[in-house]
This record gives C-alpha cells, structure tokens and sequence, in this order.
C-alpha cells in the first residue's frame, strides 16, 4: 500500500510557521459569511414592503422567504420569484446587498484560493529561503547537543536565519520551527537532504546525532558534498576520535568522556568541578573567549594582558600562552581567554568599545 507521507530519506524544508493558526483563519472566514449572510436576511427582513414573491398570492415576505432570497443573491443563482419592486429596495439592493454578495464570494473564493494556493506559496518561499541562503551553518541533530550548541551560536551573535536544523524525526523539526529556526525532515547520510540544506554553501556544519556510526557516515557525505566547510562533530567514544578525523572532521568532541573527566574532577576536587561547570556554562560567571587582538597590546606579553590569556593563535596554529614562540604579541594574533561572562571596561569585546583591533589597523 503507497502512503502520501514523505520518507524520512527525503528531505523537506520546513520554514518557521509566521501566519496564525489555519482553524483560527477557516472560523474567521465562516464568522465573517455568516455575518454577511445574517445581516442581508435582516435587511430584506425588514424592507420585506418592497419585495414581491411572485409564487404567493398574497404577496408576503417571510422571514424564510427572506433567507431563501438571500442565499440565492448571494450565491448568484436568482430565480427571480422574490424580486425588489419599491425604489427604496431596489436601492439597497444595488448600494448594499450587491456589494455584500460580491464580499461573500471573494471570501468563499479567497478561501479556497487560499487552500490551493498554500503549497505552491510555500514551494515559494522555500525557493526564496534557498536563493538567500548562504555562509549559514548546519547542525544535524535536534537533540540536547544540537540545541545547546544552536543557543551558544545564537548568544554570540548569529541570527537564527542563519542557522539550518537537519533532523529524521519530524517532531524535532517541528520543535525547531516553533524555535524559529529553518528545519528539514531527512536522513543526513543522503546527498538529496544535504542539498536540501544548501550544505554545498554553508561554512559550518555541527554533527550531534546519538549514534557514532551515523556521524561519520554524515561526516563522510558532508565532506563530498562541501570540501571547504568546517565540520564539528560529536562522538559517544574517545576511540572513535581517530576514524571521525580520517572521516574529514576538523574538531571532535567527545562527550562521554568530557562528562567522565567532568564528574571525576567533581568527586576529587568539588570546587574544581564547579569551575569547569562554569566555564563550559554561557552567560554565567567566567567563560572561555576568542577575540581579536587590540593596537595597543601588540609587542606585550600575554600574562601581561588584563583578560587571562590562555592561548595565542598565530599562523592558524594554537599555543599556550608560556610559548616561547608567542612570549610577544605580534599583529593578527587572536587570543583565547578566561574572562567575566558579563562584559566590563577592563575586558572589552572588540568592536563593542570603539577599540581599533590589529586588523582595522
């Protein structure tokens, strides 16, 4: 038996949702022609005088006869045996219930314009999106990595329409678009939902599914479809580190062991533990941050900065601050350092203080 739901190997973009409920609309719209219709029954109601029934004998308008009237107006039908023969009902009728029958059938039309209309409005937009889309970052996985890793983004400066969620479950793709972020419904491990994604184009992708298998089988296709994209990945096991590398990863992370390291620190040193717990927490207390280095502190040494330097990064290598190799700043070094979350004088973010970085200079 073929079924109309879409496999979970196709991909499906789906933009976050910016209209109001589509039951909210479909009661506005009935809401709206039963009052049309109410208020032209009553009208004719009423002005019943100048109306004739050409079936009756005794020439009266009931408030059936009025209904029946006025459905059939409104519909366009006319049978003409109920027909407007005062001045003043002819009047009404060309002034008011004209304009109420045209208003009926554009919002009978509009709504099933609207229902026919709905997937070709959204093939649109989706081409738009795709037009648009570009430098983004990709994050396969809308677990507690994947959403923990789109907020640390987000934090730091990166707009949610910039972000692209690729998950199989189409419950966490909906979570994503209530997060207003673009989702798409697929297996990552397939060519056709990376492109879906515009993977060829994007400049990062996150891999955080569960399974170690499926994130190198992703990291795998990623890197065919997009050789020049920073690929971040997370793995269960630290043994699998090596093949996810091999696989064309630039950065793994392994959670399991991070956790491990983490509550074994923990159980020896409590303080220690609650430490790194802050570190590896956004927006509290300290945090560990890249930033540009500034004109004025080239040619000092990196203990002799107020932010606590842990790492200079020169060449596109990464050394520890106690190299002899970067004992002096030199122009276009950046830094990695321990500072307060919260941003103060004394360890300013570039660009946020008026300070001239060494690659403005």
């Amino acid at each position: 038996m073929s079924s109309s739901a879409p496999s979970p190997h196709v991909g499906r973009v789906a933009l976050p949702d910016r209209t109001r409920s589509p039951w909210w609309e479909l009661g506005r719209r009935v809401l709206l022609a039963s009052a049309i219709l109410v208020g032209t029954v009553l009208l004719v109601y009423f002005d019943r005088e100048g109306y004739r029934d050409g079936n009756d004998p005794k020439n009266e308008i009931s408030l059936i006869d009025a209904f029946y009237y006025t459905t059939v107006t409104l519909s366009t039908t006319g049978y003409g045996d109920i027909a407007p023969v005062t001045p003043q009902a002819r009047l009404v009728n060309a002034l008011v219930i004209t304009p109420a029958r045209i208003a009926f059938l554009v919002l009978l039309i509009g709504t099933t314009l609207e229902v026919l209309a709905s997937q070709g409005r959204e093939m649109f937009r989706v081409a738009r999106w795709r037009k648009k889309m570009d430098h983004h970052v990709v994050v396969i996985g809308y677990g507690t990595k994947g959403r923990s890793a789109i907020e640390t983004l987000v934090s730091n400066g990166y707009e949610r329409e910039a972000i692209v969620v690729v998950d199989p479950d189409s419950m966490a793709t909906d979570e994503a678009n209530r997060d207003q972020l673009v989702a798409i419904h697929g297996d990552a491990t397939r060519r056709g939902v990376l492109r879906q994604a515009n993977v060829e184009a994007a400049t990062h992708v996150i891999i955080t599914t569960d399974r170690d298998d499926s994130n190198v089988l992703v990291t795998l296709t990623v890197r065919q479809v997009n050789p020049d994209a920073w690929i971040v990945a997370s793995v269960r096991e630290h043994e699998n580190v090596p093949l996810m590398r091999q696989s064309g990863a630039n950065s793994v992370i392994t959670s399991s062991d991070a956790v491990g390291r983490l509550l074994g620190l923990s159980s020896i040193s409590p303080m220690l533990g609650s430490v790194m717990e802050d570190l590896l927490t956004y927006g509290e207390g300290l945090e560990v941050a890249e930033r540009d280095l500034l004109v004025s502190e080239v040619g000092k040494q990196p203990q002799r900065l107020p932010d606590q330097v842990i790492g200079v990064i020169r060449d596109e290598r990464v050394y520890r601050y106690y190299d002899p190799v970067v004992s002096l700043l030199a122009r276009g070094d950046r830094l990695i350092v321990i500072r307060p979350a919260k941003e103060l004088p004394w360890a300013p973010r570039p660009g946020t203080h008026g300070e001239d970085t060494t690659e403005d200079a």
